[in-house]
């Protein structure tokens, strides 16, 4: 004779085992459904599955957290965040979306790596394309951006 919590544990592994990889593969794809604008300002947490009388299907409701500012901002794409969602995962998986409100001081802030000065090299060659430009002005506002689009793309 086998213990009950043998068998329990054996029935309640598969359906957690269900609920848990949904959730990873929501948080791994969360950038490509969110896109990159959004995807640091909420965080998907949980998924609450509920069967209703007569239902094949449970509804699921997919929890995110994020601080009151940014809850209200993907309020507004909540119809778009479930239609990726389900484009990417098939028919109607996730059926509502919650947001649950976080401290706004308990998200880390993200900052920009300086850019890295341009080599001599470079500065010869943006003066050199920039050569023929007599309007001192323009020159150094084209100089500017010159720069700006050759630190951009070292980085």
């Amino acid at each position: 004779m086998r213990p009950l919590s043998e068998a329990t544990a054996k029935i309640a592994g598969k359906s957690f085992e269900r609920k848990y990889i949904a959730l990873g593969r929501i948080v791994n794809n969360w950038r490509d459904i969110v896109g990159e604008k959004l995807a640091d300002k909420g965080q998907p947490v949980k998924i609450h599955y509920r069967k209703k009388k007569g239902a094949k299907k449970p509804d699921a409701t997919l929890e995110i957290a994020a601080n009151s500012a940014d809850a209200t901002l993907l309020h507004y794409q909540k119809d778009l965040i479930l239609e990726r969602i389900n484009q990417i995962f098939g028919e109607r998986w996730i059926t509502a979306i919650k947001f649950v409100n976080v401290a706004s001081n308990t998200q880390t802030k993200t900052f920009k790596k300086p850019k890295a000065p341009l080599t001599e090299e470079e500065k010869k060659t943006l003066s050199d394309v920039l050569l023929n430009i007599e309007d001192e002005d323009m020159k150094a506002r084209l100089e500017h951006l010159g720069q700006s689009i050759i630190m951009d793309e070292k980085a």
